[in-house]
């Protein structure tokens, strides 16, 4: 295999995956107050991952707080609860987000 085939590959695989979990995101509407890297309605998915860096209960905390909304640690805004969310769903979302840098 020549090595820029190998290279398009090598992407491609490792782009899909954050990809799919955007596109969860914007069917389950995370998107509408959200973005990745800039502040909206709600903080950037960017400056989440940072502020919850190293801490290991917040996969939990986040995944829970998708489903059941949540206020004060942001600002004044709260964020409503998200029942069309599944928890399996929470926790991929939340995984993807924390992974971000």
């Amino acid at each position: 295999m020549n090595r820029s085939l190998f290279a398009l590959m090598a992407a491609v695989s490792l782009s899909a995956p954050a990809f799919a979990d955007q596109a969860l995101a914007t069917s389950k509407n995370c998107m509408a107050c959200h973005a990745v890297d800039k502040k909206l309605v709600g903080p950037a998915f960017k400056d989440v991952a940072a502020k919850y860096a190293g801490d290991k209960s917040a996969a939990d905390k986040l995944a829970a707080k998708v489903i059941k909304g949540g206020s004060g640690v942001w600002g004044a805004i709260p964020m409503p609860a998200n029942t069309q969310v599944s928890e399996a769903e929470s926790k991929k979302l939340v995984a993807w987000v924390l992974s971000l840098k």
